[in-house]
């Protein structure tokens, strides 16, 4: 909890995080604590007053539609007459001329290497490791241990060696398909050997080439019996290790072991939706993960299996290029830090009018000022940049906003204007209708745009409360605005000049245990466009890795450019629904499956300050979920409860019952707390029912102002 506060100037600043930024933050930096204190108060008490004017405005903006769509209710919402609405109160705004964006000094991982993007909790230093050392991962480990090979069920914990055989033929296969040999097959190769700098390949006392040579790119080891075979393709690399005395190469003729994919090719390490982080005790955790990141020098211990294990940030690979001189390879992932958005505030800081910090300034310039010692290193950012990914915004006032923090930031921390790289979350629906000119105000920051399905169609629902009951959540996807929404998206990003300079990104594959459907859905998001989507694990990074070899997605972009674009009209559609006559049992089934699963995240965000984690669902699928989640169930609970499809009654005796089915699929969880053991007093229980009975009232409909003030509650009971 935050309780002793430095007078710093004008602010009043926690114990914890003065000291952290004295003498840790700033070390080496050549900045001194006196002038960075004196700089950011000053730039502080400039940006909070406008930071919350927009705040404001957002509440301005929803209490109009609010009092528009009553006015209007039972009548048919004709489009062009709620578009001029929109425009007069200024929700939708002008769109400008075609422009360009004019981002410099971005680094490959955004601008020219398409490939999975992993989102990993900053507060977790074991897992964050895990996803930075996830650029490289064992292609052979990751199919053989999840539902893609279809023998004993992720295999046992002896090695099932059928089960390994259907690995190798999956590979060799895919292989074949799109690194082909001229001549022959992967299938039964005999060896694999460099000869004036060219690989041959040997089967039947036969030599064959790759039928495109330059796919070959190195290899370790002696050329004449190389330890590794490094593979090109679409920018993506794969190595190729051969170890004949490896268990996994015993029935293999050419040796070889494993082959490991370049698999995560860029990490968002979050500060925001996948953190439980409410005062500065947990905001210096976050920060000085990020600063451990960024020295290259963070480690963790952790007992595994009986033992002690160190995890540390990988190294480049090294190996030998087709000229004969050493190169690397980068040896990890290129990591992004989601900051927080405008909303909320924090109480490790105190403005002089005694009000709590604006979160999201703060990270601006502490994670900032974190990366100082990448930008002299460029371990991380080849190119010299920092980039930071920020959620929920609000059309292109805010945006806008976000380019005046992080001028301010760079002028104190003394760099070149521009040097902050800003990702634009598009998943506010006041974004998505004015994405254009939401790109025009960062057009030379910008490094990536993406959509986020459950954020945004929390806000759909929240922004639009009042004209009706929302079809069910499982509609939305097949409803007329995600379409737009999606393909939106991706059309501004083309016309703006993304392809080949900035990140195009799809959200996220919930099921890590379901890799076989994520494979066959997920070339989806290549298909629509994308250079770049969210997967919850390294394993699944490896296997979306997979989908880039398949598609040159930049080609695809090339396509896209010339389909009809997306209509704000159909962008604006309300998915309200045009029936509401289901049955008891439909009404129930709906409720009990956003209130399980909304249940399931909440217990654990309070109880143990998880923000994110692997929650079994009502059938017992095991889901990755962060916020986002539970503001679309909320509000869709909200939105049933406020048009009389249902009753707080009723609500609350569905979330009783999923309480115990949530206690139950936790009984093997040691520091677990029921909630049904003493619903009234059980503070999770209450949390999770305030977010529906209290979602209208919520800012943007928006989780975190309840869950912050909640855990704040359960922090001071357990301390």
């Amino acid at each position: 909890m935050t309780k002793n506060y430095q007078d710093v100037n004008s602010l009043k600043v926690s114990d914890e995080l003065f000291s952290f930024v004295n003498n840790e933050l700033l070390k080496d930096t050549g900045i001194s604590p006196e002038n960075f204190w004196l700089g950011f108060d000053k730039a502080i008490n400039e940006l909070a007053p406008k930071n919350k004017k927009l705040i404001e405005k957002r509440k301005d903006l929803q209490k109009k539609l609010d009092e528009w769509h009553i006015k209007n209710k039972g009548n048919e919402i004709n489009i062009n007459e709620y578009k001029k609405f929109l425009s007069e109160i200024g929700y939708l705004t002008k769109e400008g001329p075609d422009f360009k964006i004019e981002t410099k000094n971005v680094d490959d991982e955004i601008a020219k290497i398409a490939g999975p993007q992993l989102v990993v909790p900053i507060m977790n230093a074991r897992y964050t490791l895990n996803a930075a050392n996830a650029r490289w991962v064992s292609l052979y480990d990751s199919l053989y241990g999840t539902n893609i090979i279809e023998s004993e069920e992720g295999g046992g914990e002896r090695y099932d060696p059928n089960r390994g055989q259907e690995v190798i033929k999956f590979v060799r296969e895919f292989f074949d398909k799109y690194i082909p040999i001229d001549g022959t097959s992967w299938k039964n190769i005999a060896a694999l050997k460099v000869i004036n700098n060219e690989l041959v390949i040997c089967k039947d006392d036969y030599d064959y080439n790759l039928k495109d040579k330059s796919k070959f790119i190195g290899h370790r080891g002696k050329a004449e019996k190389p330890e590794a075979i490094i593979i090109k393709n679409n920018n993506l690399h794969f190595e190729i290790i051969i170890n004949p005395k490896a268990f996994s190469a015993a029935h293999d003729i050419a040796g070889i072991s494993d082959v490991i994919a370049e698999s995560a090719v860029s990490t968002i390490c979050d500060n925001e939706d996948s953190v439980a982080a409410v005062d500065a005790e947990d905001k210096v955790a976050c920060y000085r993960n990020w600063l451990g990141l960024m020295n290259g020098n963070l480690k963790t211990q952790f007992e595994k299996n009986g033992k002690i294990l160190e995890r540390k940030l990988n190294p480049d690979r090294s190996y030998i290029a087709k000229n004969g001189i050493g190169s690397k390879l980068h040896g990890r992932s290129l990591l992004l830090i989601r900051n927080v958005g405008h909303l909320m505030t924090n109480s490790s800081i105190i403005l002089k009018d005694g009000s709590e910090i604006p979160e999201g300034i703060m990270d601006a310039f502490l994670t900032t000022a974190a990366a100082l010692k990448d930008l002299k290193k460029k371990r991380n950012s080849r190119t010299g940049s920092v980039y930071i990914v920020k959620p929920k915004m609000h059309g292109p006032e805010e945006t806008a906003f976000t380019d005046l923090i992080f001028s301010k930031v760079e002028e104190l921390l003394g760099l070149e204007k521009y040097t902050c790289k800003i990702g634009i979350m598009d998943e506010e629906r006041r974004t998505s209708s004015n994405l254009k000119e939401c790109i025009r105000t960062l057009k030379n920051r910008v490094f990536f745009i993406n959509t986020g399905f459950l954020d945004r169609t929390g806000d759909e629902m929240h922004t639009s409360m009042e004209a009706g009951p929302m079809i069910k959540k499982g509609e939305m996807k097949s409803s007329k605005w995600i379409s737009a929404y999606e393909d939106n998206n991706v059309d501004i990003g083309l016309k703006c000049g993304f392809s080949g300079k900035a990140q195009i990104g799809k959200g996220m594959w919930a099921m890590p245990d379901k890799m076989k459907e994520m494979i066959d859905e997920k070339i989806n998001h290549l298909k629509a466009g994308a250079n770049c989507a969210w997967v919850p694990s390294p394993t699944a990074a490896s296997l979306h890795a997979l989908h880039y070899h398949q598609i040159n997605i930049f080609d695809e972009q090339k396509k896209i450019l010339g389909r009809s674009k997306a209509k704000l009209d159909d962008l604006l559609t309300i998915p309200i629904a045009n029936r509401t006559n289901w049955s008891v049992d439909e009404i129930n089934s709906e409720i009990s499956n956003s209130a399980q699963t909304l249940l399931g995240y909440v217990v654990r965000w309070i109880d143990q300050g998880v923000g994110c984690s692997k929650v079994p669902d009502i059938n017992n699928v095991g889901l990755m979920e962060d916020r986002a989640t539970l503001r679309i169930s909320s509000q869709h609970i909200a939105n049933w409860v406020h048009h009389g499809i249902t009753t707080k009654i009723q609500v609350m005796e569905i979330m009783k019952q999923m309480a115990k089915i949530v206690d139950k699929q936790n009984s093997n969880d040691k520091n677990y707390e029921k909630m049904s053991d003493d619903f009234e007093n059980s503070i999770a229980f209450k949390t999770a029912c305030d977010l529906i009975f209290k979602g209208r009232e919520q800012p943007s409909g928006y989780t975190e102002p309840l869950l912050h003030l909640n855990r704040i509650i359960k922090k001071s009971i357990q301390n």
